[in-house]
């Protein structure tokens, strides 16, 4: 087993209990363990929070410019805005009423920039692309049809994002490194920023799903974004 196969284990379950061998050689590896079991106790923390009856007040939709206004977040409170975000949205369901659709957008984002918080390591600068035998496994070929030519691609590695295991990549920009989470499955109406005090970003809708972008403040990332919503070949 190696680094990227047991952190993808690891990803699907944070009490995975193979490859033993590997984790007592390898220390980034017990690290990543270590971090996705902090996680997961602080989502079982805030699932276990009781949730009262909801009453929601009616609100008018906010547009500007196409693009949906969410207030910047504080990086530090985002696993468990996630978390309880997850929560709210089911006791809401189940008393058959639909969240303000505002609030999903905010969950989503706040997530995206959750799972970058959570992976710092795919964030080291580094002038080493990864291999096209790793890209095509983590990116097939009915996702996207993805090479280097947005940038070089430095990190691919299948992560859970609001329950399905997506594709997320790094690519090396100008200023630094930029994370590209390629969400088949989050159909949006139009794109919703992603920012915090040092990142920016948007996630896109792309046909049937969705793509998030999200760099350093001073990366300018619209050529990115062209290249890979360009690259993009799930059904529409």
């Amino acid at each position: 087993m190696n680094c990227d196969e047991y952190k993808e284990a690891i990803s699907a379950d944070p009490h995975f209990d193979g490859g033993a061998a590997h984790l007592s050689e390898c220390a980034a590896c017990q690290d990543y363990r270590r971090e996705m079991l902090e996680l997961d106790e602080k989502i079982k923390r805030a699932l276990a929070i009781s949730v009262p009856a909801i009453k929601t007040p009616e609100l008018a939709a906010v547009e500007t410019d196409n693009v949906v206004s969410l207030q910047k977040r504080r990086r530090g409170v985002a696993v468990w805005y996630a978390a309880a975000a997850s929560v709210v949205v089911a006791a809401m369901v189940v008393l058959n009423q639909a969240p303000p659709v505002e609030s999903n957008y905010a969950a989503l984002a706040d997530e995206v920039l959750a799972h970058i918080d959570h992976e710092p390591h795919a964030l080291l600068p580094t002038s080493t692309k990864i291999s096209d035998d790793r890209l095509s496994e983590v990116v097939p070929a009915n996702i996207a049809n993805m090479d280097h030519s947005a940038g070089l691609i430095t990190y691919a590695q299948t992560c859970p994002i609001r329950g399905k295991r997506v594709p997320h990549l790094v690519i090396q920009g100008q200023q630094g490194p930029i994370t590209i989470l390629l969400l088949p499955d989050e159909k949006i109406p139009e794109a919703i920023p992603v920012d915090d005090e040092t990142l920016h970003g948007v996630i896109l809708p792309v046909g049937d799903g969705s793509i998030a972008i999200v760099g350093s403040r001073d990366e300018k990332l619209e050529e990115v974004q062209k290249q890979i919503v360009q690259s993009v070949m799930w059904d529409t």
